[in-house]
């Protein structure tokens, strides 16, 4: 351990395009945050007890959200964001390959990992359903919609949703394995050849491509069901986080995997930064040879986190349905439970980011003053420098990994009651699932602090 703590040191003070992330890891370091660790997992393990001994009506009654005014259908500011959607993109993928080469003042890369993936992912999942306004597959629909009265192929109902399955691992596959996926030129040739084919399946099948087949789309309506605002019964509602998805139906297969990849793809974005990684591929952190060295092993290990997710979570809710005594087939058990694990992914994304997003947002800012001419914006990272800000940030990643698994429990709890299971069948039902959240939420906290080597 002392090795290890004597290590992220020396690494964070010679560390030159990553100085501020590597100086906050040095200060969380000196947190306790072994008893942060073991607080977050004791407040899982008690969930799991409250919802045994609680009735059952009692986490209905959590998500059952207040209706407000009633609510209209999308307005002309909505419709016209989606529409200028599609020329802004078009412009970034421009800049990004005419601009300047410098990621961080590019606005394309900016864009699209800062305010797209770091920002407005996280956003979608606390203030509601904004990729609707803004998403420009919607608008070249509408217009589409416009000149004919349907597409001219109907979407096969055997592809399901694997197509989003398909291009939401592509997208993580960049992200994580890339030699350079904040390249501007590299990302432009990426972000336009995915807009082309989008446009091309637009075409040919209409809205239903953006519900079925294009992983971005059907990434953000999933996290939008996190959200406390929405909509039930033509009305504006608010209530706890993740009512929608206890009120909601039951996913297709596809859509079942799409959402458990969030999480095991999330959780492998964390892994493979940190030193533990690093010794598994006997790669010294103090020498790393650069991504493309690591391409094949990120790969592997990106298959091989979702794998074992799956394998795992679909073990439990076997394990779980024997002990309760329900005759469900496992394919029936992951497809109700795993839009249970959307707020675990969502509050892992915007934990691992939160710091990143508060140093990056600077430059888009930045860009955004020189743009419009409204002075020289100075980036710093002076916060990331002292105990003081470095805490509250560690703190509210803490809290956010934590109620993510709470949360998450109590959706479970809720969806074995739906499905007919007495309270107790419940609780007994869900214990090995319980086992699984409780350990997972030490293992969450376990990837925010441990040293980063990558």
């Amino acid at each position: 351990m002392r090795r290890l703590f004597a290590a992220a040191l020396l690494w964070a003070a010679t560390a030159r395009a990553a100085a501020a992330h590597a100086t906050e890891q040095g200060f969380v370091l000196l947190l306790p945050t072994d008893i942060y660790i073991a607080a977050g997992g004791a407040t899982v393990a008690l969930t799991v007890l409250l919802l045994a001994v609680l009735p059952g009506r009692a986490a209905a009654a959590a998500f059952r959200p207040a209706t407000l005014w009633r609510a209209r259908g999308p307005g002309w500011p909505a419709r016209a964001g989606t529409l200028l959607a599609l020329p802004v993109l078009a412009w970034l993928v421009w800049q990004g390959w005419a601009g300047s080469r410098d990621p961080l003042g590019n606005p394309l890369t900016l864009a699209v990992w800062v305010v797209f993936w770091m920002g407005l992912v996280g956003a979608q999942g606390v203030l509601g359903d904004i990729w609707a306004r803004i998403n420009p597959w919607a608008g070249a629909a509408m217009l589409l919609s416009r000149v004919r009265a349907r597409a001219p192929l109907r979407y096969p109902r055997a592809l399901g949703h694997w197509p989003g399955v398909a291009g939401f691992l592509g997208f993580a596959a960049f992200l994580l394995a890339d030699p350079a996926p904040a390249d501007p030129a590299r990302l432009a040739v990426v972000t336009g050849g995915y807009a082309l084919a989008m446009l091309a399946m637009v075409a040919l099948f209409g809205r239903r491509w953006l519900v079925r087949g294009e992983a971005l789309t059907l990434l953000m309506r999933a996290y939008a069901r996190v959200a406390p605002a929405g909509r039930r019964d033509g009305r504006r509602a608010l209530g706890l986080p993740g009512w929608r998805i206890a009120h909601g139906s039951q996913p297709a297969p596809g859509h079942a995997v799409l959402l458990l990849l969030l999480l095991g793809s999330g959780s492998f974005d964390g892994l493979n930064e940190t030193f533990l990684w690093l010794d598994l591929l006997a790669i010294n952190p103090l020498e790393f040879p650069g991504r493309s060295a690591v391409i094949g092993p990120n790969l592997a290990g990106l298959a091989l986190a979702n794998a074992a997710l799956i394998a795992v979570f679909a073990g439990t809710l076997w394990l779980g349905a024997r002990l309760a005594g329900t005759p469900e087939g496992v394919a029936a058990l992951v497809c109700r439970f795993a839009p249970t694990l959307l707020p675990i992914a969502l509050a892992y994304h915007i934990a691992h980011y939160l710091p990143s997003l508060l140093l990056d947002g600077q430059y888009v800012w930045a860009g955004i003053a020189r743009a419009l001419h409204l002075g020289h914006h100075h980036v710093t990272a002076g916060f990331l420098n002292t105990p003081g800000p470095v805490r509250a940030i560690w703190l509210t990643q803490a809290g956010a990994v934590v109620a993510g698994h709470v949360i998450a429990l109590m959706l479970a709890h809720v969806a074995a009651l739906r499905s007919g299971q007495t309270a107790r069948r419940a609780a007994l039902g869900q214990a090995p699932l319980a086992l699984f959240m409780v350990a997972y939420t030490v293992f969450g906290l376990w990837l925010l602090a441990t040293p980063r080597g990558a």
